[in-house]
């Protein structure tokens, strides 16, 4: 005989009661902004304490899917972009991803993400790039800085694709490959000049709607970035944590 059996894990009550509300929150049955019932009536709904309602609650606000405009209030919400990239970077420092893996994923997004943005980019979101650039451009040995607005000069072009899907899929990789330039930039001179001028080219692509210069220049910073991950030997490397603001 060839079955194995293995002890059978009961959730808790809590965690069933989330997960019901999460489910009707995903197909949509609960639209963002409808107020939830309160927590008597869940309890009534679900046949379950007050307190086990209460756990579950605290999850689906913990997860980002609640929130309470007031004490006595709860609303169904969007998670917050910023919380799902954390969240999603998290998990894949602990599944081990490597400079690697995140390098061949950025090939595909990031030249896209200029291409989207030079076709779909306002006049005030240029004055904005061109701000951010100027504030990357003026640091010259603050690496912890540079990889910061680094990041955040990357966020801005995809949001200025107007594609969220990609926007929402790229941040979590992009989070995790840029702060690497913390970790490479000591180790090779000559990264950040030419950092500053690929940057340089993609700003003045986009600016100008040229989308076809535009994925050429940021596929080749993409590329020379994992050259200099190559030279630093961290292609099969971790990314480290950075210090938080406050360190």
């Amino acid at each position: 005989m060839s079955l194995r059996g293995r002890p059978v894990r009961v959730k808790f009550a809590y965690q069933q009661v989330a997960d019901e509300i999460q489910k009707q929150i995903f197909d949509g049955s609960i639209k963002p902004g409808e107020r939830l019932p309160g927590e008597h009536e869940l309890a009534e709904m679900f046949g379950v304490t007050r307190s086990t309602v209460r756990e579950g609650l605290r999850q689906l606000e913990n997860d980002g899917l609640v929130h309470r405009p007031s004490p006595r209030r709860l609303e169904v919400c969007l998670p917050g972009t910023d919380a799902l990239t954390s969240r999603a970077s998290r998990t894949m420092m602990m599944m081990g991803v490597t400079f690697r893996d995140l390098w061949q994923v950025s090939m595909v997004t990031e030249p896209l993400a200029a291409e989207l943005a030079a076709q779909n980019i306002t006049d005030p979101e240029k004055v904005e790039l061109r701000a951010i650039h100027a504030r990357l451009s003026a640091i010259t040995d603050d690496m912890l800085l540079v990889s910061k607005i680094d990041t955040q000069f990357h966020s801005f072009i995809a949001e200025a694709t107007k594609n969220r899907v990609l926007t929402m899929a790229r941040e979590p990789v992009s989070m995790l490959l840029y702060r690497g330039f913390a970790q490479v930039a000591p180790l090779a001179k000559i990264a950040l000049p030419r950092q500053a001028e690929a940057h340089t080219h993609i700003v003045e692509a986009i600016c100008a709607h040229d989308a076809d210069l535009a994925r050429t220049w940021m596929r080749r910073h993409i590329n020379d970035f994992w050259k200099a991950i190559q030279n630093a030997n961290l292609q099969d490397s971790v990314p480290a944590e950075l210090p938080s603001e406050d360190e």
